[in-house]
Formats: C-alpha cells, structure tokens, sequence
C-alpha cells in the first residue's frame, strides 16, 4: 500500500475502477527478494519509485476471493511505502483513505455517520445478546467505539471495520442491507488499508514516518496539518509546536517562506540525527473529541 498526503489529504494509490491496491506476483525466478520484486511491479504499473518499505502483513484468510469459492487460498504479503504525491500512470489514481473510512476522519466535527448509523447498529447488536455473550459485546463495542467516559481510540481501525462488516454496514460483507459506509474496495483491500491505517497511526507516537511524506524543507503548520490527516484529529498548535521543537525533532533552516497573508513563516527539517540519539521519536496524538 503506498501513501501519501497532500492538500491535508492522507491519500492511497489504487488501481480503476475495481478499487483494488496495486497488487503483483512474486516470481522468484526473476526477483531475488520479496522487496526487490515490489519495487519492480510498482514501477511498471505506476512508474512510481519507492522509498523506505516495510511489510505490513500477511493475509490468507480462506475465501478471500469471492469470485473462487471453495478455491485454494490467497496468500498475499501486504507492504507499506511512503512517498511525496506525484501523478502515476497507467490505471493507478491517488484516493483519501477518508472515501473509505469516513467515520475515521474527526479532524473537524465529529462524523455524522457515527451516531446516525454505527452507534444505532452497535446498540442493536448488543441489546440482542443476553448473559456473557452480552458483556462480551459490550466490551468489544465499547473498545471499538468508545463511551461517555471512554474515547475513541484512533488507531483501532481494523477492530472497528471488522466489527462492521460483522454487523452488515460494508459492501463487503455482502449483507443485504440497503445502505452500507464508505466505499467499497476490491476483494478484502479495504481490511488491509484499515489495518495499514491502524500502523500508520500507532507509528505516528514513536517513529518518524511523517517526514518521509513531507519535502526536505517545511514549516511546522505543514507539519501540523499532515500529522492531523494521518492521525484523523486535530492538534493543539501550541502544545503540538512545544512537542516537536523541544523534542529536538527539527531544527531551522535560517530560511522562511510565504504562507498565507500573514508574516512569512519559518521553515524547519527532520533532525537525522535524533535517530542515534534515542529510540522515542514519534508525535504524541491527542485522542478525538467525544
């Protein structure tokens, strides 16, 4: 899966008009290593070249595959990639993972989708249960969608689409519910965005991995603004500029640039040599508004 954000946009190249991620078989006839032939089927579907990867996950539940049922298993080992937006060729397209996961997207008011149609469902679903399976649900609901006193935790994407599908409200839970959130992806690509969207955000706490989304020179509003995408959640400016700067996470160029109508704002870059310096080096998020 390959992100990247731009216009405040986290964003995820997929393949028209199945809604699939780009996706290549491995053939160890021609590629040495796993990387080194997704390096290579990315560029000839895409033109893109990638930077840092890192494996994401394995899937092979049985049935992945709807159109073989009953077929052999599907064994797909997922990868992560971050890149700087550029236009990709052939059939890829960049999409906001939002279009997918809107109910994951807290950065302004919190989603009607929640309490107009999760939560309804949600409450249904535990109301139907009685005994121990009903405390069970009742934990898992209140894990997956928080309460008056817990908050929604936003890194816990995949337990919250999984519960989802479980209850009928995604297309691919080929339920025959009328209405179901979000659009629809290709065979089961949307589990594997949510769980890359779930590492993306847990990563946000403890390793750089916004940089590589961001130019070599930025401001700390741009900074901000892409966390805030990734992360799905509003930061307070203050708190988040006394977080970054006096993490020695960055450090200015002497340059500044123009932003906006007000004074020209100061650009900063990524501190690489914080890397040898300790092992913490993410951004703390501050959990969504109830």
């Amino acid at each position: 899966m390959i992100v990247a954000v731009s216009d405040e946009e986290p964003r995820v190249l997929v393949r028209e008009p199945d809604g699939a991620l780009p996706a290549g078989p491995f053939d160890p006839e021609v590629d040495r290593t796993l990387e080194v032939g997704l390096r290579r089927w990315v560029v000839e579907q895409t033109q893109l070249r990638l930077g840092h990867v890192e494996q994401l996950y394995t899937f092979g539940d049985r049935d992945r595959d709807p159109r073989r049922p009953g077929g052999p298993p599907m064994l797909s080992i997922a990868y992560l990639a971050f890149v700087r937006e550029s236009t990709p060729a052939g059939q890829a397209h960049w999409r906001s993972w939002y279009d997918y996961f809107p109910w994951e997207d807290w950065r302004g008011e919190r989603p009607a989708v929640v309490d107009a149609a999760i939560l309804p469902a949600v409450d249904a679903w535990v109301a139907a249960a009685s005994g121990e399976e009903r405390r069970a649900r009742e934990r898992r609901a209140r894990r997956c969608t928080g309460t008056r006193r817990v908050a929604w935790n936003s890194e816990l994407v995949l337990d919250r689409y999984e519960l989802l599908w479980e209850l009928g409200l995604v297309a691919e839970s080929r339920s025959p519910l009328p209405a179901t959130l979000g659009e629809a992806m290709a065979l089961d690509h949307r589990r594997i965005l949510a769980t890359a969207i779930g590492r993306v955000r847990g990563a946000l706490g403890y390793r750089p991995v916004v940089f590589e989304l961001l130019a070599p020179a930025f401001t700390l509003f741009r900074l901000q603004r892409t966390v805030e995408a990734l992360a799905g959640v509003r930061q307070h400016k203050g708190n988040f500029r006394r977080l970054v700067t006096g993490a020695k996470l960055v450090e200015a160029t002497g340059e500044r640039v123009a932003e906006g109508a007000g004074r020209p704002a100061e650009l900063y870059r990524f501190r690489r040599d914080v890397v040898a310096e300790r092992n913490i080096l993410g951004v703390s998020i501050s959990p969504p508004s109830k």
